[in-house]
């Protein structure tokens, strides 16, 4: 007798709680296009976990109904990490920005792309920090002047994430935009069907401390090249790449996970307790 699979929809995959990011924030689009990608994939609710640390996109767990972490400044990576070598079952996702990921997580991030353990990290980048009122990020351009911190641009190259991630190890680099949800959402299939690490860069507006950030949708364009497994290939690509070519993937590796063996645990929860006693 074969085993029929559930069909899931979108809405499988939200919580009760409506999100309360600011009118025409780009993070509306990126958690339709995860609940998308997850109906797509089929997964059963419970057997999907989402991480995150903090700031305004790193809310989305709360606004799904799989398993959820919200964790500390930068620590989500870490976490994840943990979380997926101890239930490789599970289809683990992390959430964040670019000020949670790259500033205070910028250490783990490195190192989680070098470890490439079967993870999806989608990013939302909208070179600012939103949630602490605008201060410039680590992806923000040196002449920015919007911030009264930095009334003058804070003169320091931005963070080129998709760069870093290449040099690491990441085994699957992308870049899309949230105005084409339908695109992003497939993006994010092929990411988390991807062995090992998943980079996914969302270019995400904040409307309310970066206004201009609107023209992005009329800016980004299509992507022409298809994606490469070639590191060497990629990684001329990105470093001559002004950052608005969007919906493709750009890099797809072929590294193993890192899936070590454990042993399993013998005795009861009373001795492993008991050896903790001080």
């Amino acid at each position: 007798m074969e085993s029929v699979v559930r069909k899931y929809k979108a809405k499988d995959y939200k919580s009760e709680l409506k999100p309360i990011w600011c009118p025409g924030c780009g993070d509306y689009t990126v958690l339709n296009a995860i609940t998308r990608a997850l109906a797509e994939l089929a997964l059963p609710p419970e057997g999907v976990a989402i991480v995150s640390g903090i700031g305004c996109s790193s809310r989305i767990p709360a606004y799904t109904s799989v398993y959820g972490f919200h964790g500390v400044h930068g620590r989500a990576l870490p976490v994840a990490t943990g979380l997926k070598l101890a239930r490789p079952d599970l289809t683990v996702l992390v959430t964040g920005g670019d000020g949670d990921g790259f500033s205070i997580g910028g250490n783990h991030f490195i190192h989680a792309c070098r470890r490439n353990v079967d993870l999806t990290y989608i990013v939302m980048d909208n070179q600012v920090y939103g949630m602490t009122k605008g201060q410039a990020s680590p992806t923000t351009a040196p002449d920015w002047e919007g911030s009264k911190l930095t009334p003058a641009g804070t003169g320091i190259n931005p963070f080129q994430p998709l760069v870093v991630g290449l040099a690491s190890g990441a085994n699957f680099i992308a870049r899309v935009s949230s105005s084409d949800p339908v695109n992003m959402a497939q993006i994010i299939v092929e990411a988390i069907r991807h062995p090992g690490f998943s980079l996914v860069q969302v270019l995400s507006p904040c409307v309310t401390f970066r206004p201009e950030q609107a023209e992005w949708r009329d800016i980004v364009r299509a992507a022409v090249v298809d994606y490469t497994d070639d590191a060497a290939r990629a990684a001329r690509r990105l470093m001559t790449d002004d950052g608005f070519n969007v919906g493709k993937v750009l890099f797809k590796g072929s590294r193993p996970p890192y899936r070590p063996e454990f042993e399993r645990a013998n005795g009861s929860i009373a001795e492993l307790e008991s050896k903790f006693v001080l």
